[in-house]
């Protein structure tokens, strides 16, 4: 059994997995008469591969419970996908590198703060959303021809996700 345990996410840890999305270390443009701030270029949204299209969707997460079984992963060959929680929470992203199949040695889970969104770059290995609880994410990703959902069933490895 492999128990994995989620660490604290940092811009850094979880480069080879894609961007956090936030505004820390960014100068905003003032915007609408002052009465807003814009915070340009936080991420890089890829769906153009095979003539993807970029969409926007809402997605309405239930709250995991942990500890929690891991028995599957997705990934998305064709193109990026970020998720943006519309209230002020954290979550838990679960991930692996590229490859034809998750590596169980390279696994790993982070903490994402509030105010904060991730974005997986394509084909990055990753559990569908992990919630903490019943909540909306704002989701920017792929429409368009090709196979852009690949998934991957855990059949012998037994994984564990401890937050």
């Amino acid at each position: 059994m492999k128990i994995i345990r989620a660490k604290k996410i940092s811009k850094k840890n979880f480069s080879k997995f894609g961007q956090l999305i936030d505004t820390s270390k960014k100068n905003p443009i003032n915007i609408n008469n002052g009465y807003a701030q814009r915070f340009d270029n936080l991420i890089n949204i890829d769906t153009s591969k095979k003539k993807g299209k970029a969409i926007v969707s809402v997605f309405k997460a239930k709250k995991r419970r942990f500890p929690m079984k891991i028995d599957m992963m997705e990934k998305h060959p064709l193109g990026s996908q970020a998720f943006i929680p519309m209230e002020d929470e954290k979550f838990l992203v679960f991930v692996a590198p590229r490859g034809d199949r998750p590596n169980i040695n390279k696994i790993q889970s982070f903490v994402v703060p509030k105010q904060t969104g991730v974005n997986y770059n394509a084909g990055i290995w990753h559990f569908p959303l992990i919630s903490m609880k019943n909540m909306n994410f704002l989701v920017v990703d792929r429409k368009g021809i090709g196979n852009n959902l690949v998934i991957y069933k855990f059949k012998k490895d037994k994984i564990i996700l401890k937050k």
